[in-house]
Order: C-alpha cells, then structure tokens, then sequence
C-alpha cells in the first residue's frame, strides 16, 4: 500500500456448447459476467490490473472511481451489472450510499468481491464488517465490545497459500500455490466466514480468504492482490474469476 495512507490495501471459459434438449442454456451461458469494478483512493499498476480482467474469458467490465463510485449503489445504477469487485481504499459514505449498499445486496442479491485493501473501507461502518466478513484497522478501535490493536501490512513477501476448501466453488481443483505479494496482519475475520485460503507466516492473518452470504448476496474476499506480481500470477487469476463467477451466481 501507498505509505501515505499507512496501508498499502488461466481459468476455464464459459461453456457456451448448446444443449441437446434446449438452446436457451446455451445462450444464457454465453452471456458474460457483467462486473463493475470500484477503484480509488489507492495506487496500484492500472495497466497489469485491468489486463487481468480484460484476459478473463466470459468476463466484461467497466471501471468506476470513488469517490464517484458510491453513488452507484442503487438499484437502477447497478441493475446492469452481475457483481460489484471492491478494490478502493475509502472511507466516507453517506447514510443514504450505506443503506442502498446494504439493499442491493441483502435484499437483491448483487455479488461481492472484495479484493486486497479494500479490507479498511469504511472502519467507522460497522455493517461494512458484516458486510464483507472482515476488517483491516487503521488505528486501535473498538468494535463488538473489544479493543482491536491496529494491522500491519509488510510489502514483498513470498509464501504459500493453501487451499483450505477445494470443493468450494471458488477454491474447486485448485491446490497450494507460491506468491510474492503484500502480507496483512493482525486483521479479524468473523467467525462465520467459510475459510478458503490459509497462510502460515509470521507476517500475514492465517485466513486471508474467506466467502459467506450476506442476505440474499453471495460475498467472498481475498486478501491478496498488492502488484504485477499477483495480477500476474495465474493461480490469483483463477481465484478472482471464480470469486466472480460464485459471487454472479454463474
């Protein structure tokens, strides 16, 4: 992450063969997953990022900045899009932009990723814990009744990840993995969480990805994602499209 901010938060293709009973699944099937994609308020390499997403087969994409973006979370702004994939570092959101988020997710069912730093959005919104399943803190807070120590962050590390849930629709076929990438430390995950990736390292959370529903939205997180060095790492890559996939309900 960005020192400034004390953070520094391939696949398989669609299947788009016809049905021998019907061609209505296969037109569904070739439709792409549509995905707005919320940036801002962190750096990051915009060209190896968005090259991932654009090399994602069955994927189709359109960037939205904050922090713009948090106009968006309504039922008409989003009604064209499957999923919504965090990867912004923002902290102001109105009431109103809280309660449309909640909505459009809870009660409508617009998927969830969250990616890397976005895990210290909004540390003053306690629904966004319950919302993503995690929190990375900023500063020592309280929250649910306790005093969390702030989280640590350290650039370059290499480790491996291992796949906790290889049945999860997410996680399916894959198997541990290297990466060099940013570690965080010290952030909570909620208990209610279904655990998909694990790392044993002296720097990093042991879960650093995790999938739950919230309401009627499928939400998965991924604690990965720093630079060029995970954008281009073919296992991180299938992850995110699966993530995405899970969390379109595709």
């Amino acid at each position: 992450m960005i020192a400034m901010m004390g953070l520094c938060l391939v696949s398989t293709t669609l299947s788009a063969a016809a049905s021998k009973d019907s061609e209505e699944p296969a037109a569904q099937s070739a439709e792409p997953v549509r995905v707005l994609l919320i940036t801002g308020g962190h750096d990051f390499e915009r060209q190896p990022f968005f090259e991932m997403f654009s090399a994602m087969p069955g994927i189709s994409w359109k960037e939205i900045v904050q922090p713009e973006a948090n106009k968006h979370y309504t039922t008409a702004a989003v009604k064209d899009y499957d999923v919504i994939v965090l990867y912004d570092f923002v902290q102001d959101i109105t009431e109103e932009q809280k309660t449309n988020l909640a909505r459009v997710l809870r009660e409508e069912g617009k998927g969830l990723v969250g990616l890397h730093h976005c895990l210290a959005n909004y540390q003053k919104w306690p629904e966004f814990l319950q919302i993503l399943g995690g929190r990375y803190y900023m500063e020592k807070m309280k929250e649910g009744g306790e005093e969390r120590e702030p989280s640590t962050y350290d650039h370059d590390q290499r480790f491996t990840v291992e796949v906790v849930d290889p049945n999860h629709p997410i996680t399916k076929g894959m198997s541990n993995f290297e990466i060099q990438d940013e570690t965080y430390g010290l952030f909570y995950v909620r208990p209610e969480v279904t655990p998909l990736l694990r790392v044993q390292h002296p720097k990093s959370g042991p879960v650093i990805g995790w999938a739950h529903n919230y309401g009627k939205a499928h939400v998965a997180y991924i604690q990965l994602g720093h630079d060029h060095t995970a954008y281009t790492n073919p296992h991180y890559r299938q992850l995110v499209l699966s993530a995405i996939r899970w969390a379109a309900k595709k």
